[in-house]
């Protein structure tokens, strides 16, 4: 199980932007060994309540929440990561465990049973957790992300476009996933992660976007643009 522990700002910026900031950060960060030209794609399975009563903790603000997701980086990929991510005050705790393909498959069709193989207090936690509450598969979002390193306070930053969701076929492993926009395409998410502080040169990099600080979550995004389309 890995656990980290760290703040997290987020800003809506242009595609335009988003191409601007890409060739500054090349410049004085060091690239994720991941990146490509369009960078690597996410795809993450979001657990909600019957009631959405994560879905509704964020859009109401509340200062104590949490997401539970199942994410994978590759539809081919043997594994999927388990994730919790807890809002703390200012920072964020994100725990994560390693699933094979056949158990996160599992866990996909609400089978929380497979969880018990797992030797792990997370796993335990998450199999009680998932139970008690009656968590089910709510909506599938896939992004492509960029992103870049700074060794220093474990700083991240990257920058999510082409978000797009499908809150009726919950197979994170399909390779013909149908998937709409949730997000105007010629926009995109800035993201700036960090422990402590936030150095004084990508604190002013991040100034460059001259917008505020937001509460953006891709999991409310997708939700609240599917039951727009539900009307």
């Amino acid at each position: 199980m890995n656990e980290v522990l760290r703040q997290e700002k987020k800003y809506f910026i242009s595609a335009e932007d988003a191409l601007k900031f890409v060739s500054v950060f090349e410049k004085v960060m060091l690239q994720d060994e991941h990146n490509g030209s369009q960078g690597y794609m996410i795809r993450s399975l979001y657990f909600d309540t019957i009631d959405d009563r994560d879905y509704n903790d964020k859009i109401d603000g509340l200062e104590l929440r949490r997401k539970i997701r199942l994410r994978i980086y590759d539809p081919k990929s043997n594994f999927a990561m388990l994730e919790m991510k807890q809002k703390q005050g200012e920072s964020q705790k994100k725990r994560s465990l390693r699933l094979v393909r056949e158990d996160a498959q599992k866990l996909i069709l609400c089978q929380y049973d497979v969880l018990k193989k797992y030797n792990s207090p997370f796993a335990t936690e998450c199999y009680g957790f998932m139970h008690m509450h009656c968590y089910r598969p709510k909506t599938v979002v896939e992004y492509n992300r960029k992103a870049f390193i700074a060794k220093e306070n474990k700083i991240r930053v990257t920058i999510d476009t082409n978000i797009r969701a499908n809150e009726s076929c919950f197979d994170i492993f399909s390779e013909h996933l149908p998937l709409y926009y949730v997000l105007d395409p010629f926009n995109a998410v800035l993201e700036v992660k960090f422990n402590g502080f936030l150095l004084s040169y990508i604190k002013t990099l991040v100034n460059i976007a001259d917008k505020s600080n937001l509460s953006v979550s891709k999991y409310c995004l997708a939700r609240s643009a599917g039951l727009k389309f539900s009307l």
